[in-house]
């Protein structure tokens, strides 16, 4: 399939991966059902394979399987980003080449974690990357799992290897408003931080990579439309009202555990996430569940 740089915005959702409920593999019905709520709720891209998709507990292959199922679900309705991000080059470069061949629109690349690389080894990775695959990169900006802080312009500069897109899951509101403000002629900042996604498109971002959106897929793209469309502030402050303290509560917990629970209370089976992490019980369960009835959401679990 030939892959295209297609023009990112709006809000990409961090898709989790549903599994068996052995969790010994990819649930392929529950990941169609997924999505196809996702498209039908409004939001504009699919970004498997990060954090919330629980990369760190798939095999190359698994990961490779789920992109291609991602790909053949969204039928070309909207991007699907690849999550390339591994500890070494080789792996790496082996995602990137394929979701080039799967039909990727871009790639998102967090730095190798565990042991923090240097800015000087960061350009060389994207560089290859980007060479093995000639697709448009998403640089993951996580410091509290890669070990890796940059200042703005370092992360502007990353444009120079390949690197288009910024996803800030710094959590640092001033970094983010200098890229966005200062740096946006090198860099397209993405909000990734999700108790700043109200601020985020206020300030004029030009999209978020959100992973409550698996849970809130309408209210996500409703939020989008009111601030980023219509620049209804009213309504996007009411709609945040209700968004926030979802947010909130998942930067509090395991986040894949957070957001698979919040599915399966709105009666999306996932198959949980993988051990050792399992799906919230008892208070934090309850608790949950009461933020997403005062949401006006449905819990039927």
């Amino acid at each position: 399939m030939a892959t295209t740089n297609q023009a990112l915005t709006g809000v990409l959702v961090a898709l989790i991966t549903p599994f068996t409920d052995d969790g010994t593999a990819i649930d392929q019905q529950r990941l169609k059902a997924h999505i196809d709520h996702i498209l039908n709720a409004g939001c504009h891209g699919l970004v498997p394979g990060g954090t919330t998709g629980e990369f760190t507990a798939m095999t190359l292959e698994e990961r490779k399987q789920n992109l291609e199922l991602c790909i053949e679900y969204a039928h070309g309705k909207v991007p699907v980003v690849a999550g390339v991000g591994a500890t070494s080059t080789k792996d790496c470069i082996e995602l990137a080449r394929h979701a080039a061949k799967a039909g990727a629109a871009a790639l998102m690349v967090v730095p190798p974690f565990y042991d923090p690389v240097n800015y000087e080894q960061l350009g060389e990775l994207m560089s290859e990357i980007y060479a093995a695959s000639h697709l448009d990169i998403i640089y993951y900006n996580i410091p509290s799992a890669s070990g890796l802080t940059l200042t703005p312009p370092q992360i502007a500069g990353l444009s120079k290897f390949g690197v288009k897109y910024l996803k800030d899951t710094s959590g640092n509101a001033p970094a983010f408003t200098e890229l966005v403000f200062a740096h946006g002629n090198q860099i397209t900042a993405f909000n990734g931080w999700d108790t700043l996604t109200f601020y985020g498109l206020v300030a004029g971002c030009k999209g978020s990579v959100w992973g409550a959106s698996n849970i809130i897929p309408e209210l996500s793209a409703q939020l989008w439309d009111a601030l980023a469309v219509k620049g209804d502030l009213n309504l996007g402050r009411e709609l945040w009202s209700k968004i926030y303290p979802i947010c909130k509560f998942l930067e509090e917990h395991n986040y894949p555990s957070a957001v698979k629970t919040g599915m399966e209370l709105l009666g999306h089976p996932t198959g949980g996430p993988r051990k050792p992490f399992k799906l919230l019980t008892d208070g934090p369960r309850t608790e949950l569940a009461n933020i997403l009835r005062n949401a006006g959401l449905k819990v039927v679990d």
